[in-house]
């Protein structure tokens, strides 16, 4: 199976109300277009963390106006990796997707100063991930 001109990325936590929102956010900015990037929660929550939306504002990236999304096996199927974030046994697993799960703090009802060292390693993996499909990441 050859790879796709333009390698898909899903990214999942329970609420996509954080993690999973930095990270695409990253590699959406990162990506430079190279990368299609989704982000899903398998139980999404109503609006994204108010702390991951203003540490993401300091380092230039606003995101607002997304909203948190719900799984499916749509988005899964679509995706060429699926990235997980502690959403357990509540991600569809398909056979021929490569899976990686990021082992990181749960934002959720923490304040700004605790987001920040949370979005700094999303970055950093988010960096790495680029560097593994081969992507040079975008200043």
């Amino acid at each position: 199976m050859s790879s796709p001109a333009v390698p898909s990325v899903l990214f999942v936590c329970v609420h996509n109300a954080g993690r999973s929102q930095m990270a695409a956010a990253f590699l959406t900015r990162l990506g430079g277009g190279r990368v299609e990037v989704r982000s899903a929660g398998s139980a999404p929550a109503d609006t994204v963390n108010p702390a991951v939306v203003e540490a993401l504002a300091e380092v230039g990236i606003d995101i607002s106006a997304e909203v948190p999304k719900v799984l499916t096996v749509e988005a899964v199927q679509a995706s060429d990796v699926v990235i997980t974030m502690g959403c357990g046994d509540a991600c569809p697993y398909f056979p021929g997707k490569r899976y990686l799960d990021w082992k990181l703090e749960d934002p959720a009802g923490q304040g700004v100063e605790a987001v920040r060292p949370i979005r700094d390693r999303i970055e950093q993996r988010v960096r790495g991930l680029l560097a593994e499909l081969g992507i040079e990441a975008a200043a």
